[in-house]
């Protein structure tokens, strides 16, 4: 059955959708030995699909982690510029699997990884909107601040749909901040902050969907539930 290959790639656990669209532009999918254009289909049972000289298979079996991702990891499969990486702290599941969205490096908190490209796709589409918490210290907060971070529709003449903020703690002009979004666009909540006049001291994922980081250490990892796994499909 012909399917798009950027659907197919990602559901043999190579990576995202959007990033098998990148390497598609980038001419470095062959089907059959000449290089895939974007948006063309392929069927995995007739034709060959390769990546960089890899054939394109489906995985034996999915896996899905969670991982409390410490500061100072950054959440790609490769990157000369990052010192260290995500899937460096997953290494013992063994298994290759990719980030589900992103942390920044210097923020922490769960994150999702899989080689279930139609799960990653489930969790990450935007019509899904699956809701983000996120727990933020910040540095110059003023009485009614929170509201102000609530109103943001905005960031550097991009619309965003409004967060929800809630003020969970104040020690003079620090505060620890709730902040539920869904959008998860570069950078988000730091842009925000900035925008109000807020300086991001830590930010930590708490919650994704139904999925709750709990007492998870800073560094471990553990797998997903299968009741967990149904239900982010849903």
């Amino acid at each position: 059955m012909e399917e798009r290959l950027q659907k197919l790639i990602a559901n043999a656990g190579l990576c995202s959708r959007r990033a098998a669209e990148e390497l598609l532009v980038k001419g470095r999918v062959l089907v059959n030995g000449v290089p895939a254009a974007l948006g063309q289909k392929a069927d995995p049972e007739r034709d060959r699909i390769t990546v960089d000289g890899r054939t394109v298979s489906r995985p034996a079996a999915y896996v899905y982690l969670m991982l409390h991702k410490p500061p100072g990891y950054a959440c790609t499969l490769s990157d000369s510029h990052a010192e260290h990486l995500v899937t460096e702290l997953v290494a013992d599941c063994g298994v290759r699997v990719y980030p589900v969205g992103r942390l920044d490096v210097a923020s922490e908190g769960l994150l999702l990884l899989t080689n279930d490209g139609g799960f990653a796709h489930a969790v990450l589409h935007p019509s899904h909107q699956v809701d983000k918490t996120y727990h933020v210290t910040v540095s110059g907060y003023r009485d009614g601040t929170e509201k102000q971070l609530a109103a943001v529709r905005a960031l550097d003449g991009e619309p965003i749909q409004r967060a929800r903020v809630r003020l969970l703690s104040r020690a003079g002009g620090e505060a620890v901040l709730e902040v539920v979004i869904h959008e998860g666009k570069k950078r988000q909540i730091r842009r925000m902050c900035r925008s109000v006049g807020l300086s991001v001291r830590r930010l930590c994922r708490i919650r994704e969907g139904t999925l709750d980081l709990g007492d998870l250490p800073s560094g471990s990892w553990r797998y997903l539930t299968a009741d967990e796994v149904a239900a982010c499909k849903k």
